[in-house]
């Protein structure tokens, strides 16, 4: 195999069962997957946490794409899945953790930041949407931070593109008044 080689190509060497693809695979996704994870996960090491569970969930489950639709798709479901299930985690763990006060303790970007504030307002509003409709949760997933065309996000959703574009516009319309509120 070329050193060039795609990694739509490496992907179906890798679930084919080629140690080395697989290798290469995990290697040269690594940075766009942590790049992606960074969308949902305001902390960067909370970002890049959640990156290392995605490349082991690929590496781990590389024998399941089967092809039908582009690698990158697969790989934006097992993005998505992994962010949310880190963020719940996280959420959990503070919620157990009780609130300690330390004025020289530096200060969490988390609760500071306008860019992380917003992730995390979209990160609840995604587990409040799983709660209320857990229909529209896939579209307004792919569709508006997977960033995946209309097509291609309605296939991976298992709709038809009508249907697609219908939930993802309920979706943004229930998700809307969640985000601007104070």
């Amino acid at each position: 195999m070329r050193d060039e080689a795609p990694v739509e190509e490496l992907a179906r060497h890798a679930a084919a069962g080629d140690p080395a693809a697989l290798d290469r695979l995990l290697t040269e996704l690594r940075p766009d997957v942590v790049r992606r994870c960074g969308r949902f996960l305001p902390c960067r090491e909370d970002a890049e946490e959640a990156a290392q569970d995605v490349l082991l969930q690929v590496a781990r489950r590389i024998g399941t794409f089967e092809g039908r639709s582009r690698f990158s798709t697969w790989l934006y479901t097992v993005v998505a899945n992994c962010c949310r299930q880190k963020y719940r985690e996280l959420k959990r763990r503070a919620a157990e953790q009780p609130v300690v006060i330390e004025p020289a303790h530096a200060v969490d970007p988390r609760t500071t930041s306008v860019i992380a504030g917003s992730r995390v307002d979209l990160l609840e509003a995604l587990e409040r949407l799983e709660r209320e409709h857990p229909q529209l949760v896939a579209p307004l997933v792919y569709r508006d931070i997977c960033q995946l065309d209309y097509a291609e996000a309605a296939e991976r959703a298992g709709i038809p593109l009508g249907t697609f574009k219908s939930r993802l516009h309920e979706a943004r319309r229930q998700v809307r008044p969640w985000l601007t509120s104070p």
